[in-house]
């Protein structure tokens, strides 16, 4: 039993906020497992104020998307004193955009596709047919993705030149950068990553759906897709994909805990798309398979969680 008092953090006003009202209503509920005081806050201009009230000795940050998994809540906390969940401002604010954080992976050696980045100004002023022979050396297929959201909001595919406007115009719906990855065909699986100065990766977890595309819908919906650990590849190539994972996380100088996704092609070569400072937290989310098949049930993950919040 603890009597820490834990503000969990939720709601918010981003995209992601209906996940993250179930994600921060079942760490709720994991924490008065636990025995701690636990208390929800619905994220809004009042938060400094709410989390004032509550007392609260350490902050459960369940955001997910901007305002929330950016680094801005983050920073609000060290201006109050409040231990928080998860990476700091800067791997946050890193993390959640495409852009940099690619960037950053290509710098340090890690394998992710080749991408451009294409700006809803840039377009205006027709940047595009500039563009097309850079496209040309990296697909078609593309991959097409809002620079700053998740969930897969705003996520197409585009299997030619021709069919690249439409998919641009819809992730243009959801952030002013757009980034336009090659499409690299594999075993889809994600990784999780847990702790702070030795932090170690989960089991992998094969993500298999029964759409197209592991898109929003698929994410959320009972039965559209089956996670399968560890994944359905040889033992030198998972370990291949966790050691890459690893080194991701730390590039960004994350901490406490990340879910990494990634792309296995067939020859075995591991890929990572993107890394997620604060993973979904649902029955139906990845991070908690992972960690129940390395023996950590919810409840006891939620702990350590706020344990690797204090540490910092």
């Amino acid at each position: 039993m603890s009597t820490l008092r834990v503000a969990v953090l939720m709601g918010g006003a981003s995209k992601e906020r209906e996940i993250s009202l179930r994600t921060g209503n079942e760490v709720y509920e994991a924490l008065l497992k636990k025995g701690f005081f636990a208390v929800k806050i619905d994220v809004d201009k009042n938060i400094a104020e709410n989390l004032k009230k509550t007392r609260a000795q350490v902050a459960f940050i369940a955001l997910h998307g901007r305002l929330g998994e950016d680094g801005t809540v983050q920073g609000m906390l060290e201006i109050l004193g409040i231990p928080y969940t998860g990476s700091g401002v800067l791997a946050s604010a890193l993390a959640i955009n495409k852009i940099y954080s690619k960037k950053i992976w290509q710098k340090e050696g890690i394998n992710t596709p080749p991408f451009i980045v294409l700006t809803k100004e840039g377009l205006e002023r027709g940047a595009y047919p500039r563009k097309k022979k850079e496209l040309k050396s990296i697909g078609p297929p593309f991959v097409i993705k809002p620079a700053m959201e998740g969930s897969t909001i705003g996520l197409g595919i585009a299997e030619s030149l021709d069919q690249l406007g439409p998919a641009l115009e819809e992730a243009l719906k959801f952030d002013q950068e757009v980034v336009i990855e090659q499409f690299v065909k594999g075993k889809e699986i994600t990784v999780g990553i847990l702790g702070n100065k030795d932090p170690e990766p989960l089991p992998t977890l094969e993500v298999v759906t029964r759409r197209d595309l592991y898109d929003y819908e698929a994410k959320y919906t009972p039965g559209l897709s089956e996670h399968i650990i560890p994944a359905r590849l040889p033992e030198s190539q998972r370990k291949a994909a966790q050691r890459l994972s690893l080194w991701a996380h730390q590039a960004l100088g994350c901490r406490g805990f990340s879910r990494v996704d990634l792309i296995v092609t067939e020859d075995g070569t591991p890929f990572v798309l993107e890394l997620n400072t604060i993973p979904g937290l649902t029955q139906l989310s990845l991070f908690p398979d992972a960690a129940r098949a390395a023996g950590l049930d919810f409840p006891s993950l939620v702990s350590k969680l706020v344990y690797l919040a204090l540490e910092e």
